[in-house]
């Protein structure tokens, strides 16, 4: 497997456009499925020769963030309710789209506190296609039990607020790249027994806040680069990343409903036996 940064991204900007578009429409399609979207940047990147560097974070969060709108838009009657039922929320109501309100922020709190403390240190430490191989296949282990082992019968208004948090956790662990944190609160969710579209619904959920909180925090940066003569690359990437997020959202859904998440782990085995025999052997 070539290195990456061994190759700069060409100078023609149709082609690096092109190269823009690509990482967007990968983004897209991984980011709620549970087969990790961090790891497959990594993999183009890595694959193709590209330079992880030339775009960076910004550009990783303008992709993220054209997910997070697509997610918006399909669940956008949720999310009016629960933006409606905020006051209520922090005024202590804990029925219906308050409540929901109240799950989520407990759950975002972990994400919050790992990527505060230990991002860039999982940056610069985790980042390899050889992590992100094992951290595929062991995903792909913990997909199965969760199926196996979940009885499936919860919707997702019956989970507790201690259940939200370790959810939470479950989605601060996926901050190492080749986890998937779809992948992760989904196996949370079904070992709690709940059922698949509820354990992949809530994943949706509680995907908001926390790439909303990234795109803030980020937000200084994103603008820099802009200013820097970038923005037409970020702007590709963003719409390539929330046409495909919003093409991928109601036919996945459909397909856990159908088949569940097994599929979704023999790829990541599959997909990691081929990254551990592509890397070179020096």
């Amino acid at each position: 497997m070539r290195q990456a940064g061994r190759h700069r991204w060409p100078a023609n900007p149709r082609v690096t456009a092109l190269y823009a578009a690509w990482l967007g429409v990968v983004q897209g399609l991984t980011e709620f499925l549970p087969v990790s979207s961090s790891a497959h940047l990594i993999l183009a990147r890595a694959f193709f020769g590209w330079e992880a560097e030339v775009f960076g974070i910004p550009f990783d969060v303008a992709c993220h963030v054209g997910t997070l709108l697509a997610v918006l838009v399909y669940f956008r009657r949720e999310v009016v309710e629960m933006l409606v039922a905020a006051p209520a929320a922090v005024m202590g109501s804990a029925d219906g789209p308050a409540r929901l309100v109240h799950l989520l922020g407990v759950g975002t709190i972990p994400v919050v506190i790992v990527g505060l403390t230990l991002a860039d240190l999982i940056e610069r430490a985790l980042r390899t296609p050889g992590v992100t191989a094992v951290t595929l296949s062991l995903g792909a282990v913990l997909l199965l039990a969760g199926e196996r082992l979940g009885s499936r019968s919860r919707a997702m208004e019956t989970i507790t607020l201690r259940e939200a948090l370790v959810l939470g956790v479950a989605q601060a662990a996926a901050l190492v790249p080749g986890v998937s944190r779809s992948g992760a609160t989904i196996v949370g969710g079904m070992l709690m027994r709940l059922d698949r579209p509820a354990a992949a619904e809530f994943s949706f959920f509680l995907a908001m806040p926390v790439m909303t909180a990234a795109f803030v925090y980020q937000f200084v940066d994103v603008r820099a680069t802009l200013a820097a003569d970038r923005g037409a690359e970020i702007a590709v990437g963003f719409v390539a990343a929330f046409f495909s997020a919003a093409v991928i959202v109601r036919p996945f859904l459909a397909f856990v409903r159908r088949s569940g998440f097994a599929p979704f782990a023999w790829y990541r085995i599959v997909a990691g036996a081929a990254i551990l025999a592509l890397l070179p052997t020096e």
